[in-house]
């Protein structure tokens, strides 16, 4: 039996398998390297993972992972697991090259994130090959859920929206200029607060001051990320509750870019099941 897990900030959903199948699903808190330490993280993994495994033989664990960037970050995931589960082999990689390894399996092509924030690369069939910086909500994430909420605060608060739609937005969400004000630049993870109001564009998207401003959007995404890796020999693939969400538009905006839309998956682990079953076959 293989672990795999698909790690956020917020929480990280591990699902044992056997032979491909999913056997066993487990939520733990989230895992973020940044934000945690091995020791911190091996506590909870001990409490919450480790008894609901107690009956199983797991040979290997693959974690992929949001601040899962770099050997040091890796490290501090690898050493959280080999501490709290008896097991040989421990694999941590991105979640970026999850979504790339979900979304296009042993095959060469462009993988994309649309979820609170963005991310996109080239992918070789077993690696991440190229991949343009995200660079964030504030400097690019482009198409993401915080940019799309920060685009929406702009649009309101500077009387952008079809007459009508600021008061609804405002009462929607029990909002005030002051309190959106202090919840961007005063209080912690303002990409999260964001990201919570764009739903609202999603209710509304039938409104075309709504639409234009999820299009352009995503425009934003193709034009400064994808255009740079090979979209015209390659299609292009998601995941993410944006991207799954928003497909419709987002399928437009690449057509209107010249992109070919290929697979929209709102969660990689169905894909990551698939990817290392073949593995286990091939050994």
């Amino acid at each position: 039996m293989i672990l795999l897990a698909d790690g956020g900030s917020t929480k990280v959903d591990w699902c044992l398998t056997d032979k491909g199948k999913a056997v066993k699903q487990i939520f733990t808190k989230g895992a973020n390297p940044f934000f945690r330490t091995s020791g911190d993280i091996s506590g909870e993994l001990r409490r919450s993972l480790a008894p609901a495994l107690s009956d199983s033989s797991v040979e290997a664990v693959f974690f992929y992972g949001a601040g899962c960037l770099s050997p040091e970050k890796n490290e501090v995931i690898r050493a959280a697991i080999a501490d709290s589960l008896p097991v040989k082999t421990i694999e941590v990689g991105s979640d970026l090259l999850a979504a790339a390894r979900s979304l296009c399996g042993h095959d060469k092509g462009i993988a994309c994130i649309l979820g609170t924030g963005s991310n996109s690369c080239f992918y070789d069939g077993s690696a991440v090959a190229a991949n343009v910086p995200p660079l964030g909500y504030i400097l690019g994430d482009e198409g993401s859920g915080a940019v799309l909420g920060r685009l929406l605060v702009g649009a309101c608060l500077k009387n952008q929206l079809t007459p009508g739609l600021k008061e609804k937005f405002l009462d929607r969400f029990r909002l005030t200029s002051a309190t959106i004000l202090d919840s961007v630049y005063k209080q912690p993870l303002p990409n999260r607060f964001l990201a919570g109001l764009s739903p609202f564009l999603l209710e509304n998207i039938i409104d075309e001051t709504i639409y234009k401003l999820v299009f352009h959007s995503f425009k934003d995404f193709f034009i400064k990320n994808v255009m740079q890796y090979d979209y015209r020999n390659y299609e292009i693939h998601f995941t993410g509750s944006v991207a799954f969400h928003y497909q419709s538009v987002l399928r437009e905006a690449g057509e209107n870019t010249g992109m070919r839309i290929g697979k929209i998956e709102q969660l990689p682990m169905a894909g990551l099941i698939k990817y290392h079953s073949s593995l286990e076959k091939s050994d």
